[in-house]
């Protein structure tokens, strides 16, 4: 009988220092285990120097997924770094940044 791998019941990420292209496909593998998961969905940014397209991508598409299935996401604790380029990006409400809460 194979052995069963153990899943955090946490929907906690945390995101990269820097969230790069390399860095995404395993942040896209521990979004899907977490979306198996019920209750509120929680990135930390709050380590992240730079994050590129290919995370930005994964954060939308996540927050977007998360709606429609009715559970919460929210980043939160993110570095100054991350708001300003989800910012220059102008996916700040696309990610779920209030711009009231974190202003340019």
């Amino acid at each position: 009988m194979p052995e069963s791998v153990s899943v955090p019941e946490d929907r906690s990420l945390h995101l990269p220092v820097h969230g790069s292209t390399v860095t995404a496909e395993d942040l896209r593998v521990r979004m899907v285990l977490a979306c198996d998961l019920d209750g509120a969905m929680q990135i930390d940014a709050s380590q992240v120097e730079t994050v590129g397209q290919a995370v930005l991508q994964l954060l939308v598409a996540a927050r977007t997924e998360a709606s429609e299935a009715g559970h919460e996401f929210e980043i939160v604790n993110p570095s100054t770094a991350f708001v300003e380029r989800v910012q220059a990006c102008g996916l700040a409400e696309a990610v779920g940044l209030s711009e009231e809460e974190f202003p340019s």
